[in-house]
């Protein structure tokens, strides 16, 4: 599975395009950003309810490529124009993270 590829997952909408395709051979569901640090590893996809910088900064720590954002929380432009920035694709959900966790397992 590539990261383009979590956008054929139902519910899932891309939300920052400009990103580096790369292979997801795991996934990781945190909210706590320092439980993320210690136990993600190169997960490829993080899948969160934190839509803030320090979310792109930790996927960075751990090259991660690709986050999801769930219960509809919003993604605002700072945050996305970092995610930009660091070519980490976003997609955003209603979907919560027991769903989304279940949905991207699946597709591995």
């Amino acid at each position: 599975m590539k990261v383009s590829d979590l956008g054929k997952i139902t519910g899932l909408t891309l939300v920052q395009s400009d990103y580096d395709d790369l292979p997801i051979v795991g996934g990781y569901t945190s909210d706590l950003l320092s439980d993320v640090m210690a136990n993600a590893g190169d997960a490829g996809v993080l899948i969160t309810i934190q839509a803030h910088k320090n979310t792109i900064a930790v996927c960075n720590l751990l090259d991660i490529s690709a986050l999801v954002i769930c219960n509809g929380r919003e993604t605002d432009e700072e945050f996305l124009t970092i995610a930009k920035a660091e070519r980490k694709a976003v997609y955003s959900t209603e979907l919560n993270q027991f769903q989304v966790s279940v949905l991207i397992g699946n597709s591995l």
